[in-house]
């Protein structure tokens, strides 16, 4: 099998652990596959430019600021509430980017239990699955200190006899070991 031209066997100096092993191995790293593609794609970015910056992150400082300053469960998941509510749309978007790349040109048909299309489908999936577990264990975290479970009363009565006398506290053997 002919190897990409621009692939190039490395000596180790100024390599990492997986660029050495690559080379020993005669295949590529993430960075060839990476910078290959972004090679081949320049046609196909200047038709259709993307943004060089990333997505603006929200501001955490307020956010941060609030939680330090929460002194109880509730001021805490009011906190949490809010920042939740102000990444989802944020999550929603990439979850359904992903769900779209997964279902590009129908590969996602029939695909195998591990292959490209079936891992972003589960990374599409995961992606709202951060919000929803942030927001049981802030459920939780409520729950425990607004409707605890109730303690269940048991009449105060003496135990139950079995007619059975205690058993003997546990002795060690007497007498020399067996021997083998």
């Amino acid at each position: 099998m002919p190897q990409d031209p621009d692939f190039e066997l490395y000596d180790n100096v100024g390599r990492d652990a997986e660029q050495i092993a690559a080379a020993r191995y005669g295949i590529a790293t993430r960075g060839d596959l990476l910078r290959w593609a972004r090679r081949d794609a320049k046609p196909f970015l200047a038709e259709h430019p993307l943004p060089d910056k990333p997505v603006p992150s929200p501001d955490l400082a307020p956010y941060l600021a609030a939680l330090a300053a929460a002194q109880s469960h509730a001021e805490v998941s009011a906190v949490t509430q809010h920042l939740l509510d102000a990444a989802e749309p944020a999550l929603r978007a990439v979850s359904e980017y992903l769900y779209a790349a997964a279902q590009w040109r129908g590969q996602h048909r029939g695909a195998a239990k591990g292959s490209p299309p079936k891992l972003l489908m589960e990374a599409a999936s995961r992606s709202l699955s951060v919000a929803a577990i942030a927001d049981q264990a802030d459920l939780t975290t409520l729950r425990a200190t607004y409707d605890p479970a109730p303690v269940p009363h048991l009449p105060d009565r003496a135990p139950i006899a079995t007619g059975l006398p205690p058993r003997p506290p546990h002795a060690p053997p007497a007498g020399p070991a067996p021997g083998r």
